[in-house]
């Protein structure tokens, strides 16, 4: 659904199932000797006794490319070793136990690949315009920030206002 950004990197926006071996197959390369893989998949958390049976994604896409090829470009710069990056995230319904995004790096040696997919992976959930949704077993819906978002409620300090006792 969307396209691919610079020399080695690989972004798809898509509203099919993800191969995870598409994935690794777009990062394997006979200079590298390490191939790290994250697979982010749809679990079934049980809040407020509603039980999640799936999440329902939508993007930004144009944007999102856009944010891809930078959160590349910061790879690079920090581990100059990483040869190919690869990403694929679904779009609309995903059901419990199937993977939301597949990401993959390779390197010459693991350290790097290992360091820069975690790195990859927080730099898209904080920066990528990708939102989800939560469906619960009574029909019930509710749109999720992902706690790495600058934005998120947990990162907020509430504003007090001094009252006349406390100044």
């Amino acid at each position: 659904m969307a396209g691919a950004g610079g020399r080695g990197n690989v972004f798809k926006l898509s509203r099919d199932w993800l191969s995870v071996q598409e994935v690794v197959d777009a990062v394997s390369s006979a200079s590298c000797g390490a191939t790290s893989v994250f697979i982010g998949t749809t679990r079934e958390d049980e809040l407020g006794g509603r039980k999640v049976i799936g999440l329902e994604y939508e993007a930004y896409e144009l944007m999102a490319q856009s944010e891809f090829r930078k959160i590349c470009d910061d790879v690079r710069e920090r581990w100059p070793t990483v040869t190919h990056v690869c990403l694929h995230h679904r779009l609309g319904w995903v059901k419990v136990g199937e993977a939301s995004i597949v990401v993959a790096i390779s390197s010459p040696h693991r350290h790097d690949s290992q360091q820069a997919i975690g790195h990859v992976v927080q730099r898209l959930k904080s920066s990528v315009p990708i939102w989800k949704k939560e469906v619960y077993d009574t029909q019930e819906a509710s749109w999720k920030e992902n706690a790495e978002c600058p934005w998120a409620f947990h990162n907020k300090v509430p504003h007090v206002t001094p009252s006349r006792e406390n100044v």
